[in-house]
């Protein structure tokens, strides 16, 4: 039986086996600088900060919690006790302006002064788009105003800017963890990006606000960071950047006039990331642009008012693109060029200043477009250069009446159309100088023309190579109107026509005109006219409606 004599003991023991209760050491009232209250705190210990400039680089401790004094009132740029608590680098030449340690916390400064921020280059490559910047991994070394190094911490409500370097640096280190929230900063004017994400690390980037940094606002290299909920604007490249490997979710982010893409993916097919419902406008380039073989999945971003596309892809990027509505775009909704291979599924293009779906000169790109809304772009629904390879099925194309036609299919392209709605009037439903397949289409035309311009569901222009099989043509003052082409036109239905359904001109090769079908009541009605060589006529028929 436990005796009471033996409490007063077991208290005292309880008590000396305690942690020791957590403390607050303040700068300056107990300390003269911070780093001298660092070195005396002890973990759970909180170093408290008093507003003035402090002309110190620091090395925080692990699980040591370093805060300016004051609320979370808002000042001009962050908060007022952020803008008021400076840790100016400049006096010292070697370590970051912060560096942080395991479990530790920053909280609530500006961190300026590490290293030689150079105004003159920053103007000069601003008004260059950056297109004359050295390309160089955003890994190399340098010192940054806040260096995460295979660390877990969390680094929040500070103010980054006029670093010589990178504004916060987080990388991993000889394989450790670093896991970082990197919450609430406000980072501008750095000579490397905003926030770089290096090395294998896995942080999680949120809310912070970067603009006007020399490279990216936030940059990824080889790492796979959760970037949320970021504004990042005006930066010299985009205003999200990922490369070297990197596969980040990079989701609800807001990137706008940065002087080339909002988010940018870029070298190898191992660069991943899933970009998803973000907004990208007033961009200098693309609103989200690919290239260098990377692979992104695009999902589900809103992208408008940029200078070129909305969404671009080049140089044998290999992007899945879903979802998306690009409108207002200088260029194309979605853009691509230079033997890019693109997936396109569900997007949402209109209004765009070119095209809604466009394909640059290239040698060998590829693309399958899977039910999309291509609609009212100004030019173009959907124009294919030389060198394509594109695939069409499901999807609605249309635009209203006027000169350009709704597809525009040029010399060296090759496309296939199947089970697409092509809707609209002008000269032409599909203009042909290369190579189209088309079969099981809906050409709805709207504003039959009987005299004067074009009015063709399919004009095939010389020396182009043009099948249509089992597609529905209604509203067109000719299904086909061809001159010089090789062509081949089986089971096709043609209703409310102009004199004739199909009118083939001096074909290059043999014509195939077989078992088509028009609709009409006028007497002078024919379902074909060919001049020159046929190969197989037959079982072509004009029909009354009642039949």
């Amino acid at each position: 039986m436990c005796s009471r004599n033996y409490l007063p003991a077991l208290i005292v023991l309880l008590c000396l086996t305690s942690p020791l209760a957590a403390k607050t050491l303040n700068v300056p009232e107990n300390f003269q600088t911070i780093q001298s209250a660092i070195d005396a705190a002890q973990q759970g210990d909180t170093v408290l900060v008093a507003a003035g400039t402090y002309h110190e680089r620091l090395h925080l401790k692990p699980n040591i919690t370093l805060k300016s004094t004051g609320d979370e009132s808002r000042g001009s740029r962050g908060l007022k006790r952020a803008e008021t608590t400076i840790i100016d680098g400049s006096q010292q030449d070697e370590g970051a302006g912060v560096l942080m340690a395991e479990n530790a916390v920053l909280d609530g400064f500006t961190i300026t002064g590490v290293g030689e921020y150079d105004e003159q280059k920053w103007n000069h490559h601003h008004a260059t788009r950056g297109e004359q910047q050295s390309h160089e991994h955003i890994g190399a070394p340098g010192t940054p105003g806040i260096a995460i190094m295979g660390v877990t911490c969390k680094v929040q409500n500070n103010i980054v800017h006029h670093i010589g370097y990178t504004g916060i640096a987080i990388q991993t280190t000889e394989g450790k963890r670093c896991t970082p929230h990197v919450y609430r900063n406000i980072c501008y004017r750095n000579m490397g990006g905003g926030i770089g994400s290096m090395h294998d690390s896995q942080a999680v980037i949120e809310e912070n606000t970067c603009f006007e940094n020399f490279y990216a606002g936030i940059g990824h290299d080889d790492a796979s960071p959760t970037v949320i909920n970021n504004t990042c604007y005006e930066n010299i490249r985009a205003g999200i950047g990922i490369s070297e490997g990197s596969c980040p979710l990079v989701r609800h982010n807001k990137c706008y006039r940065n002087r080339r893409a909002g988010i940018g993916t870029r070298t190898g097919a191992n660069t991943r990331p899933l970009i998803e419902e973000n907004e990208c406008y007033e961009n200098g380039m693309a609103g989200i642009g690919t290239s260098e073989s990377a692979s992104p999945l695009i999902r589900k971003n809103r992208c408008f008012q940029n200078r070129l596309a909305g969404i671009g892809s080049r140089t044998d990027a290999t992007p899945t693109i879903v979802g998306n509505e690009c409108f207002q775009n200088g260029e194309s909704g979605i853009g691509q060029q230079s033997d890019a291979v693109t997936t396109l599924i569900n997007n949402y293009c209109h209004h765009n200043k070119t095209a809604g779906l466009g394909f640059a000169d290239c040698k060998t790109g590829r693309s399958t477009v899977i039910n999309n809304r291509i609609i009212d772009n100004d030019q173009v629904a959907v124009g294919i250069h030389s060198g394509w390879t594109v695939q069409l099925s499901g999807n609605e194309l249309s635009r209203k009446g006027g000169m350009p036609p709704i597809i525009m299919v040029f010399a060296g392209a090759d496309a296939t159309l199947t089970g697409n709605t092509i809707r609209g009037g002008g000269v032409a439903g599909i203009r042909v100088l290369g190579k189209l397949r088309a079969e099981n289409n809906e050409f709805a035309g709207t504003s039959l023309r009987k005299v004067g311009p074009p009015n063709f569901a399919v004009w095939a222009l010389p020396g182009s190579e043009v099948t249509l099989i089992g597609n529905r043509f209604h509203h067109w003052r000719h299904a086909l109107h061809a001159s010089e082409a090789a062509i081949v036109a089986s089971h096709n239905q043609i209703s409310d026509f102009h004199r004739t359904a199909l009118l083939i001109q001096n074909p290059t090769v043999p014509a195939h005109v077989f078992d088509n079908i028009a609709v009409s009541t006028s007497p002078t009605a024919e379902v074909l006219t060919l001049t020159g060589q046929a190969g197989t006529v037959t079982g072509n028929a004009l029909r009354k409606p009642e039949d």
